[in-house]
């Protein structure tokens, strides 16, 4: 009878333990293009729910970089992880005023790396109408004094707003990357 090493008896083991670890690593990029792609449609549907269940609905579209993002309404967690989400209270992208936007900095907002001082971001509001906004300035703030959130409200700027580092292992902590972005008025 031959004796098998244990490393070979666990082998299968962590076979599966590693697959499942991908997929989970995996889940959530996936359910981002996914759901983008359901939001797109809802949003030629004139912003209705892009899913039957969904408690949120598409309020704008973004072109940052090349890379189309449509924007929904509320910035919670359940939104952001279906795209970039509008924090209430703030204008609505597009409109006149502040308007805030979220976004996870692995998914979404990873597009936010590569941005720089100069680069425009286009958005197309519920009208369909579009606006075109240069970004100004971008730095790290400290969430906790930060002040983003308390920008005068006569001020024409979009403010998008992520977790930072990217590179970050663990998710959270204080500090955020905000991207600050001036209306181009026509």
């Amino acid at each position: 009878m031959i004796r098998w090493p244990l490393a070979l008896k666990l082998l299968p083991m962590l076979a599966i333990a590693a697959l499942l670890l991908l997929i989970d690593a995996c889940w959530i990029s996936a359910k981002a293009v996914v759901a983008q792609r359901l939001i797109a449609y809802s949003w030629g549907q004139d912003a209705a729910r892009p899913w039957p269940w969904a408690d949120t609905h598409p309020v704008a579209r973004l072109t940052i970089s090349g890379e189309s993002l449509y924007v929904l309404a509320g910035s919670q967690g359940a939104s952001l992880a279906f795209g970039p989400g509008h924090v209430d209270g703030t204008a609505l992208p597009g409109e006149p005023g502040v308007s805030v936007l979220g976004g996870h900095r692995d998914t979404h907002f990873a597009v936010l790396q590569s941005a720089v001082p100069g680069d425009r971001i286009l958005v197309q509001d519920r009208s369909k109408n579009w606006s075109e906004y240069e970004i100004v300035l971008m730095q790290v703030e400290d969430v906790r004094q930060s002040r983003y959130l308390s920008l005068p409200a006569d001020e024409n700027l979009l403010v998008l707003v992520t977790c930072y580092p990217f590179d970050a292992v663990q998710p959270g902590g204080p500090l955020r990357y905000v991207v600050y972005a001036v209306r181009e008025l026509a």
